[in-house]
C-alpha cells in the first residue's frame, strides 16, 4: 500500500449502506471507460484483494458481534470502558493486530437522566388527581431488555424541568406545523406532542417555544415506522423486526455536532469552556420521547377540528389537533398533561480508540476509516454492526500485514462516542485539524453497517464483490435498486450526498474539507416504509433482532466488510487516487439546473442575476475536463514520484477549496459551501437555498441581500476550486 491506514474507534458503528457519497469519490467498475480508473488501478495488487475479500468472514463478524452487545454500552459507562479495552486488545494482538493502537482522551459535556427519580409523563385532573402515568421502562421480552444498565428513556440535552398544559397534536413540529395550529388556537403553555421525523429533534422543542408551547412529547408513528403494525402479541418484535408498542427511541437532542462547551476547540481537561447558559441549538422547554403506547392513549382522547389528512397515523382513531386539550366525553376530560423531567449534565472523559498500519511509501498521507463506538443501549445495528466489520477487516488486514503484505499509504482506524453528537470525531478533528487537512486523502465512514438485507450503497471501484443472495455484483445490484442516468456514463448508481451531520463523517467533511463516504447495507424500500430499521436507538436493538431480523447468517455484513476493504485498499494502494473531478463538475451541474429552475425568476426580479453562478460552473467543468485529460495523455508509471503526487495532491485538495469559514456563521463547524446542511427541501447550493427560502418568505430587503451573498458565495469557491484543477504554474 501507499500509504498510511488510521483507523478510528470513536463511538460505535460500521457502515451498512454504501450510499452517501460526499465529495468526489468516482462510481467506477471493470467496464468504464475511464482512463483514469484504469490508471489509477494500475499499481493496485488485485491479488492481494482478492485474498482480502476471500479471507473475510462472516462467522467471525457474527462473534464479534455477539461480543460488543452482551451489555449496554453508552458512552463513558462502564460498557463503554469494557468496549474499549475490547478494541484495543484486538487492534494489539500479536498475530493479527495493527502496528500500533492506542487511545486518547477528552473531557466532554454529556446529559443524562436522573437513575433514582425517573422523568415521568402524566395526565393530571383539575384536582389533582393522576389519571394515566407514561410507561417508564420499555416491555421486556428477553433478558437484553431487563439489564439493569439498559438507560431509561430520555432527551439527551433536554432541560430539567416541570411543564403542565394542555394537550395538543402538533405533527413533526416543524415550524410550518405550528404556525397551522397557530392560525385556530394559542399554543402559549401548552404540551405539544409530535413525531419523529420532518424536523430535527432538537428542532422540535426549538420550535414549539417560540410559540410558547410549554414542552413537547416525542414519539414514534407506527405508520412511519411499522407499515401500521402496533401489535406485540403476533405483529411486531419478538415476531418480527417491527417496533414493539413500548419501544422508545433515544436520541441527542442537539442541533451541532461536537462538544458543546468548546466549540472549534478540542475538549481537552484545560481547555476554555464557555458557560452552560451560552449553549445553543438545544432544546429550551422539557422534552420527553415516549412510545406509540402511550401516544395511542394521549393522541385519541383529542379534541378539536381534524388534523390534516398528511398529519394523520396508524391509530384507528381520527387525530385531531387538540381544543387544546382533551374531549368532553373522554375519561381526560378538562386534565393537563404533565411533563417531569430530571435530566442533569456534566463533564465526563471519554476515549477515542485509534489505531495504524504503517505505509511505505507515502506514511505521510492518511486513508482514514472510523465509525463511533458507543450506544444508546446494546447497539447492535447502531453501531455494534459497524464495529463488527471494522473489527473484522483490520483482523484481516492485520494478519496479512504480519505476514508481509505492504501497504503504501499510512491507513488509520478509530472508535470514538459518537451517539451524544458526534463527540469524538469532532473533537479528533478540532485537535489534529492542521495535520488532518494536509495529509487526509479520504475518510470511510462505517456506522450502521446493515440496515437490511437488500442493498449495499456504496462507492464501488470494482465489480470484485458479490451480493450475497445471488451472483449479481454489489454494484449491478445497487443499479437494480436505486439507480439514476448520467449525462456522462449512462445507468449508474443513485448516490446520496453526505449533506447533514448523521455520523462521524460530518467534521471531516462539513469542518475539514476531507472527502468522504458512508456504506452501509439497506432494505429494500419498495417493501416497507420503514424511515429507519424499527428497532432504532431502543431496548430492541439487540443480537437476537440483528441475527433474526436484520441478517440472518451474516452475509449482508460480509458484503459490506468486503467491499469496505475493497475501497480502503484502492484509496491506499493506487497510483492515482480513485477521484473524478469530472463527477464532481456533473453534480455542481445537477444543483446549478435546479437552482436556476428554482430561483431565477425570482432573483431576477430583485435585481440578482445567477450568469455568475452559470460561468463558474461552466469554468469548473472546463477545467476538470482539462485535467483529466492531463492525466489521460500520460504515462504516470513513468512519470517522477513528484509529478504523480502532485497530481494527487490536486485531487486530495478539491473538497478543501470548497471551504468558506465565514460562509454559515449560525452554523458550527460547517464550512463546506456545496455539501453543508440545508433546511430548504430544495435539493441545490445550501446556503442559496436557505437564504432563497427565508426572503421569499419575509420579502425583506436584508434577507434578499443575503440571497446575493450567499450567491457570491458559492460563485466564487466554484471558481477558486477550478483554478486549484488548472495546470500548476
Amino acid at each position: 500500500m501507499l500509504k498510511k491506514v488510521l483507523l478510528f474507534g470513536l463511538g460505535g458503528a460500521v457502515v451498512l449502506t454504501v450510499g452517501i457519497l460526499l465529495g468526489h469519490f468516482g462510481i467506477k467498475d471493470d467496464s468504464s471507460s475511464s482512463e483514469c480508473a484504469q490508471e489509477a488501478a494500475r499499481d493496485v495488487d488485485e491479488n492481494f484483494v482478492t485474498q482480502f475479500i476471500e479471507e473475510v468472514a462472516a462467522i467471525q463478524i457474527e462473534e464479534n458481534l455477539r461480543t460488543l452487545t452482551r451489555v449496554p454500552h453508552m458512552a463513558t459507562t462502564a460498557g463503554d470502558e469494557a468496549t474499549v479495552k475490547y478494541m484495543l486488545s484486538r487492534w494489539q494482538d500479536p498475530d493479527n493486530g495493527l502496528d500500533d493502537a492506542w487511545r486518547e482522551e477528552y473531557k466532554v459535556y454529556l446529559s443524562f437522566p436522573n437513575e433514582t427519580v425517573p422523568n415521568k409523563v402524566t395526565v393530571v385532573s383539575s384536582s389533582g388527581s393522576v389519571l394515566f402515568t407514561g410507561t417508564e421502562k420499555e416491555k421486556p421480552y428477553g433478558p437484553e431488555q431487563e439489564d439493569e444498565a439498559v438507560v431509561q428513556p430520555y432527551a439527551a440535552y433536554g432541560p430539567p424541568g416541570h411543564a403542565k398544559g394542555k394537550l395538543v397534536y402538533a405533527n413533526e413540529g416543524k415550524v410550518s406545523d405550528y404556525e397551522y395550529l397557530n392560525k385556530t388556537m394559542n399554543l402559549a403553555g401548552t404540551i405539544a406532542i409530535v413525531k419523529y421525523g420532518g424536523a430535527g429533534r432538537a428542532a422540535k422543542a426549538i420550535n414549539g417555544a417560540l410559540f410558547g408551547v410549554a414542552g413537547v412529547l416525542v414519539y414514534t408513528e407506527p405508520r412511519d415506522i411499522n407499515d401500521g403494525k402496533m401489535s406485540d402479541s403476533s405483529e411486531t418484535y419478538p415476531h418480527s423486526w417491527y417496533l414493539p408498542p413500548t419501544g422508545v427511541e433515544r436520541g441527542s437532542f442537539n442541533t451541532h455536532f461536537g462538544d458543546m462547551l468548546t466549540p472549534y476547540l478540542a475538549a481537552k481537561e484545560d481547555t476554555y469552556r464557555i458557560p452552560e447558559a451560552d449553549i445553543t441549538g438545544i432544546p429550551p422547554i422539557p422534552i420527553q420521547p415516549i412510545g406509540f403506547q402511550d401516544a395511542y392513549e394521549l393522541i385519541c382522547e383529542l379534541d378539536g377540528p381534524g388534523a390534516p389528512e398528511a398529519w394523520q397515523g396508524a391509530f384507528n382513531c381520527t387525530y385531531n389537533v387538540g381544543g387544546p386539550g382533551f374531549k368532553s366525553t373522554s375519561k381526560f376530560n378538562s386534565s393537563d398533561v404533565q411533563l417531569d423531567i430530571y435530566n442533569w449534565a456534566e463533564l465526563r472523559n471519554s476515549s477515542n480508540v485509534m489505531g495504524i498500519i504503517r505505509g511505505s511509501v507515502e506514511p505521510d498521507r492518511y486513508v482514514i476509516y472510523g465509525n463511533h463506538r458507543d450506544s444508546w443501549v446494546h447497539g447492535a445495528i447502531d453501531p455494534s454492526s459497524g464495529t463488527a466489520v471494522m473489527l473484522e477487516i483490520t483482523r484481516v488486514l492485520g494478519k496479512m500485514v504480519k505476514a508481509g503484505k505492504d501497504c503504501g499509504q499510512m491507513m488509520r482506524k478509530w472508535r470514538p462516542p459518537e451517539e451524544f453528537g458526534l463527540i469524538g470525531s469532532t473533537e479528533y478533528a478540532e485537535e489534529y485539524q492542521s495535520k488532518l487537512r494536509q495529509r487526509t486523502v479520504a475518510y470511510i465512514n462505517v456506522d450502521i453497517s446493515v440496515f437490511g438485507e437488500h442493498l449495499l450503497l456504496c462507492s464501488c471501484f470494482r465489480r470484485s464483490v458479490k451480493t450475497p443472495a445471488s451472483d449479481l455484483s454489489v454494484y449491478d445490484n445497487w443499479i437494480r435498486y436505486f439507480n439514476r442516468t448520467s449525462p456522462t456514463h449512462g445507468l449508474i448508481p443513485q448516490v446520496p450526498y453526505l449533506t447533514g451531520a448523521g455520523s462521524d463523517y460530518a467534521p471531516f467533511m462539513h469542518f475539514l474539507g476531507i472527502t468522504s463516504m458512508d456504506i452501509s447495507y439497506t432494505y429494500d424500500r419498495s417493501k416497507t416504509k420503514a424511515r429507519i430499521y424499527p428497532a432504532y436507538h431502543t431496548a430492541y436493538d439487540t443480537f437476537d433482532y440483528s441475527s433474526k431480523y436484520i441478517d440472518p447468517g451474516f452475509t449482508s455484513h460480509q458484503t459490506v466488510a468486503r467491499v469496505a476493504g475493497n475501497v480502503l485498499l484502492r484509496l491506499a494502494d493506487s497510483l492515482l487516487l480513485p477521484f473524478s473531478c469530472s463527477d464532481y463538475a456533473e453534480s455542481l451541474e445537477q444543483y446549478l439546473s435546479t437552482a436556476v429552475e428554482s430561483f431565477n425568476e425570482k432573483l431576477a426580479q430583485h435585481g440578482i442575476s445567477m450568469v455568475p453562478l452559470k460561468d463558474a460552473v461552466t469554468k469548473f467543468r472546463t477545467a476538470a475536463d482539462g485535467f483529466n485529460g492531463r492525466i489521460e495523455s500520460a504515462d504516470l508509471a513513468k512519470e517522477s514520484p513528484l509529478k504523480v503526487r502532485g497530481i494527487n495532491d490536486q485531487l486530495m485538495l478539491l473538497d478543501r477549496a470548497f471551504l468558506d469559514p465565514l460562509a454559515f456563521p449560525e452554523k458550527i463547524s460547517y464550512r463546506h459551501v456545496i455539501w453543508a446542511s440545508r433546511s430548504s427541501s430544495v435539493a441545490t447550493f445550501p446556503g442559496l437555498a436557505d437564504a432563497f427560502e427565508q426572503a421569499e418568505k419575509t420579502n425583506l430587503k436584508q434577507d434578499w441581500d443575503q440571497v446575493h451573498k450567499q450567491l457570491s458565495i458559492v460563485t466564487q469557491a466554484i471558481e477558486g476550486a477550478a483554478h486549484t484543477l488548472e495546470e500548476v504554474i
